[in-house]
């Protein structure tokens, strides 16, 4: 199996596939294997998450790894997704365009290359959904 695929195969990165617990309606991301609120007695299914939410906080991160240094100043926020899953995630954004409770939605994205010939990860990012 190629790197590729083995990335295409873990559905939260490109799908934003979460959890649902059938017993006190909780949705998580990523995905979990039973509910932190009912512990093991919850019935959980995967369910698709709709990609739109809202800001709850962000941070705009000035000094970045040599990785990211280019993309800096960043935004880093905290999102509600609609479903009511809260999940860390990259806005892409002018950092003074951000504010608590802006509407966001998914996007999908280059998150990182590993060199100028090696492979390139893609996966889901926010953008300002106004």
């Amino acid at each position: 199996m190629t790197v590729a695929r083995f990335w295409r195969r873990i559905p939260q990165r490109y799908n934003l596939i979460g959890t649902k617990c059938e017993t006190c309606g909780h949705v998580f991301f990523p995905p979990r294997a039973f509910c932190p609120h009912c512990r093991r007695g919850g019935d959980l299914h995967e369910v698709q998450l709709s990609g739109k939410g809202k800001v709850l906080t962000f941070s705009i991160v000035h000094s970045a790894s040599d990785q990211y240094a280019e993309q800096k100043p960043y935004v880093l926020a905290i999102i509600e997704l609609e479903e009511g899953a809260r999940m860390t995630t990259h806005i892409v954004c002018e950092p003074d365009e951000v504010y608590i409770g802006m509407p966001v939605k998914s996007v999908f994205r280059v998150l990182d290359a590993e060199g100028a010939d090696g492979v390139i990860h893609y996966g889901t990012k926010f953008v300002p959904d106004e």
